[in-house]
């Protein structure tokens, strides 16, 4: 990855008027950082700024909503977004996760103002309010069917609820610690939780039971994610005939994100271990980009990408800034990620330059969501941001 290139988070604003200036800079890994501005020589007809950069610096290309900038001497480029539209009225407070549903319709998120609320993705509007968890709400996602929604709480209660009534259908007891995160096994007639208390459990929905403790380990579980292996993947066999209430677990791989440093891997069906990798701090957040790579964010800033056919030495480790990863999400042929420091940026194989989500000051971005060309975030300054990919 070239050197990370920033901009001032709300430069689309600033840039909009004559003479306004945002600041620039780039910081290649071990070297200095290197500083500049843009500077607004006056709007066009067509109501596009005409914007020149400092020395060391190229604007290539500015639209209403973006701007591409280059650096040549450390070969580094980016694709700089605003959002689309900005919604501030769904929470007071924190924004910790947020989930679009597969219409594109409606969203749904949580806050450290302790409430979870369903809303209409295309203009924020309330619709529900979900309440029955006692204590913050840490995640929440949307089943595939778009009327479900599924979530987790510091109550160590993981929850269904209808998002057309707003009633909870279904409470999963078990845990003896908050859940930090959920995995859907194909169409959710099971579903895979992450806790504090070390284990990640794969409940029956239809019958609100645990079918069994896939992992059991002596540290907090931050993230699960489900995928589905390539056949030359050996995820060996279950030691018992699985139980017929389990639906869709065959040859699909479980990967845990551990407070430990530990990233496991785990057969879902078979419960037998894969593999298991350390890294360079606390695993934060896991995602899988195909049957057999797959991305893990750590708290110290590292991205790392490994092949589960040969897991000890990484693809490749991506790091940025020192910045919590917050949430990785495959996307298109590559993946988004998100920071403590407010970044949220797309890495895509045919691009030579990276896009940038702008807008958080160096507040924390928790989540990214996605629809189509639409890519939603939320973020610790206490708003949920709509950006178009469609503005580039």
């Amino acid at each position: 990855m070239a050197a990370p290139l920033r901009i001032q988070s709300d430069w689309a604003q600033v840039l909009r008027k004559d003479e306004g200036e945002a600041w620039l800079s780039c910081h290649p890994p071990g070297k200095p950082s290197l500083y500049g501005s843009l500077t607004c020589q006056g709007i066009g007809l067509d109501g596009i700024p005409a914007v020149t950069a400092s020395e060391g610096f190229i604007v290539n290309e500015i639209n209403k909503k973006s701007i591409h900038i280059s650096c040549p001497k450390e070969s580094a480029s980016s694709k700089f977004l605003a959002p689309y539209t900005t919604f501030s009225r769904i929470h007071t407070k924190s924004v910790t996760c947020l989930d679009i549903s597969s219409g594109g319709g409606l969203g749904v998120s949580s806050s450290s103002d302790g409430s979870m609320k369903i809303w209409q993705a295309s203009n924020g509007e309330l619709r529900r309010i979900l309440e029955g968890h006692v204590f913050d709400v840490n995640c929440c996602r949307f089943f595939p069917s778009g009327l479900v929604v599924l979530s987790g709480g510091m109550d160590a209660q993981l929850k269904i609820w209808s998002a057309e009534d707003a009633s909870c259908v279904v409470t999963f007891k078990g845990h003896k610690g908050g859940i930090l995160d959920t995995a859907i096994v194909d169409r959710g007639r099971n579903v895979v939780s992450g806790s504090r208390d070390g284990t990640a459990r794969l409940w029956d929905c239809g019958r609100s039971a645990c079918l069994g403790v896939i992992a059991d380990c002596d540290s907090s579980i931050n993230g699960v994610a489900v995928g589905a292996a390539d056949n030359s993947i050996n995820l060996g066999s279950p030691e018992q005939m699985p139980s017929e209430r389990e639906v869709g677990t065959e040859s699909k791989m479980l990967l845990v994100a551990r407070e430990d440093k530990k990233l496991q891997c785990l057969g879902l069906q078979s419960r037998q271990p894969v593999f298991l990798f350390i890294g360079s701090d606390a695993f934060n957040c896991c995602a899988f980009l195909s049957g057999f790579l797959l991305l893990a964010g750590t708290q110290d800033g590292n991205i790392y990408q490994l092949d589960v056919r040969s897991p000890r030495v990484p693809v490749q480790v991506i790091h940025r800034s020192g910045a919590p990863v917050l949430s990785l999400l495959s996307f298109r042929d590559g993946f988004i990620a998100t920071q403590g420091d407010g970044s949220c940026f797309i890495v895509q194989q045919d691009l030579d330059y990276v896009i940038e989500l702008t807008g958080p000051d160096c507040d924390s971005v928790y989540k990214v969501a996605t629809w189509e060309k639409q890519i939603y975030t939320c973020c610790r300054d206490g708003l949920v941001r709509r950006y178009q990919l469609s503005d580039l």
